[in-house]
């Protein structure tokens, strides 16, 4: 059984494969920032951290579940996952810095504040194109007993947020999980406690490293940056770029699949589309 991870973002597929599953990578091709301008202004303000992760996680899923993909010269025939990230500190939401001074700034903010929220945003759809009667056809079998706990609504709506809008009642340090149709979308949240003693020279060391440039929050727990951060409440992986429990716990009550059925025999490779 295949998986589809909507990005090319190293971090997911080493988290995944380091479980035994060795996902297809499809470049989504949404442009980011014009999907954030475009919600924001229908609901008249700024997106929150769950919504803003919980919706770039349902249009990067969609982008490649229900557009013109082929691989292996096929259709899609499997899971698409989806997922996005932002690091929120002081009620302030932290991209990519892309510049260093940027990320010298962002680097005194968080220090300042202590630490701050990961939030993390997933999405799953089905698109398997034979099913297994046992399976319930598309939305599984919703089965019971994993955490977060799956809430069922009747529809994908909830105005500019779709889906998403479903999920964002999630405190710091919380998760939550909604399904409707043949699609689960959850949001996981990870608080971070950085070092109280990192020097200016330390914040400048790092910068020139070009790591934090192009990673949410300007840090990455699985890179340089493990050493400044001294405690996570919640799950590790969240960090790194797709909570891992609240994957397998998607999986198995959105549809009924347990995570081995996932482990991949052989790897696959990268596709490119664009939408």
């Amino acid at each position: 059984m295949r998986l589809y991870l909507a990005s090319t973002s190293p971090a997911r597929r080493a988290l995944l494969a380091q479980t035994g599953i060795e996902p297809v990578l499809v470049a989504p091709g949404v442009d980011e920032d014009a999907a954030v301008a475009r919600v924001a202004s229908a609901l008249g303000r700024d997106l929150t951290g769950p919504e803003l992760v919980a919706m770039l996680a349902v249009e990067k899923a969609a982008a490649v579940a229900d557009g013109a993909v082929t691989v292996d010269g096929g259709p899609v025939d499997g899971f698409v996952f989806g997922g996005d990230s932002a690091f929120e500190v002081d009620g302030v939401l932290y991209g990519k810095p892309h510049d260093p001074a940027v990320a010298r700034d962002r680097w005194r903010q968080m220090l300042a504040a202590g630490g701050g929220t990961l939030w993390s945003g997933h999405c799953v759809i089905d698109r398997r194109r034979a099913l297994d009667p046992a399976d319930g056809g598309p939305g599984g079998a919703w089965r019971a007993g994993t955490v977060p706990p799956v809430r069922r609504v009747d529809t994908p709506g909830g105005g500019p947020l779709g889906l998403a809008g479903s999920v964002t009642d999630v405190a710091p340090g919380g998760s939550g999980m909604v399904a409707a149709d043949d699609r689960v979308v959850a949001v996981d949240s990870a608080v971070l406690t950085f070092a109280d003693d990192m020097s200016p020279e330390e914040i400048d060391a790092y910068v020139a490293t070009g790591e934090p440039l192009e990673v949410a929050g300007a840090f990455t727990i699985d890179g340089r940056a493990a050493a400044y951060i001294t405690r996570i409440d919640g799950a590790p992986s969240a960090v790194v770029g797709l909570s891992l429990p609240v994957l397998r716990s998607m999986l198995l009550r959105g549809f009924g699949i347990a995570w081995h059925d996932l482990w991949a025999s052989e790897p696959r490779g990268t596709v490119d589309i664009h939408t």
